[in-house]
């Protein structure tokens, strides 16, 4: 029996002013996945993230989140909700500890339930040693980890995370990507917005891939490779102004100039090397690699800085 959505949005609206940031997107997020928004700056993501978070009305369209209607029940829903923002705006006049055990406070959760609570999620953030240590000495991905880990005090059944990593150092994004990764295994529902490629297909289910305040795609992050690229994508690089991509046009289903090199969307790189070898093309130096989200990500919404 289908288990009914923790998110519904038919023809959701924004507008500011004359403004329209989101314009009437339709989208599902459903019970225990990880569900990713990709865009641009300006795209509708944040507006739309907000609006789920109870925290911006709609301007129109409907919108359900854990079965109820934000415009009148926003306080029953942002109780069972879990928000991580953007900026770390932990208190840093209290402990790490004490960072948890406030929070929690604000739910109505009795200071025994808090204090085991904290117990849990510290050894959950690996920030155990840190429990007393003031915040503002941590690092970067310590600080990120405590953001998220205040955010799960509530037991929320639905996550939102905006720009998780951003910011980070390797190390720590990967081990957030674990602690994200053990969440979803616990059946914490995740709707994240990152504008790491490789974030999105390594935490993702399903994403949307939005636009100017529309929804341009739709899938997990194999079916979009698979509809908007190719299985491979062959790199080569010039001086700049020197790549002439007449003798190459035929090897690839889509060929892209850039300053510096020539990218052939093909289906087999290593074949279309060969055969650009073989009709004299010499660049500096050549790559083939697999498609990602990231060629996705740019044919769909172009390369030019959006500011």
């Amino acid at each position: 029996m289908a288990v009914d959505p923790l998110v519904l949005a038919e023809g959701l609206t924004k507008r500011f002013g004359d403004f329209e940031a989101v314009g009437g997107i339709d989208l599902e997020v459903r019970r225990g996945e990880a569900f990713g928004f990709l865009g641009p700056n300006g795209a509708g993501k944040s507006s739309t993230m907000r609006m789920i978070a109870c925290v911006s009305p709609r301007s129109g369209g409907k919108l359900s989140v854990l079965g109820m209607d934000p415009d009148v029940d926003g306080p029953k829903v942002r109780a069972r909700l879990g928000v991580v923002p953007q900026q770390d705006n932990l208190d840093n006049e209290l402990t790490v500890r004490q960072n948890l055990q406030v929070y929690g406070r604000f739910f109505g959760l009795s200071r025994a339930h808090v204090r085991q609570k904290a117990v849990e999620l510290l050894d959950f953030a690996q920030l155990a040693d840190r429990a007393d240590d003031d915040v503002e000495p941590l690092s970067g991905g310590m600080k990120r980890r405590l953001t998220i880990a205040r955010s799960l005090v509530n037991d929320p059944e639905l996550l939102l995370l905006d720009e998780p990593t951003t910011g980070l150092d390797p190390q720590a994004r990967h081990l957030l990507w674990d602690r994200l990764f053990r969440l979803k295994q616990q059946g914490v529902t995740l709707i994240i917005t990152t504008h790491y490629m490789d974030e999105a297909e390594q935490l993702c289910d399903r994403l949307v891939v939005m636009d100017g305040g529309k929804i341009a795609a739709e899938g997990s992050p194999a079916q979009l490779i698979d509809q908007y690229s190719t299985k491979e994508v062959l790199e080569l690089r010039f001086p700049p102004g020197e790549q002439d991509p007449e003798p190459v046009t035929d090897l690839g289903e889509r060929i892209e100039v850039l300053p510096d090199r020539i990218l052939i969307y093909t289906t087999d790189g290593e074949a279309a090397l060969a055969a650009a070898h073989n009709r004299g093309v010499m660049p500096v130096s050549s790559l083939v690699r697999r498609s990602t989200l990231e060629d996705v990500f740019l044919r769909l919404t172009g390369r030019t800085l959006v500011d």
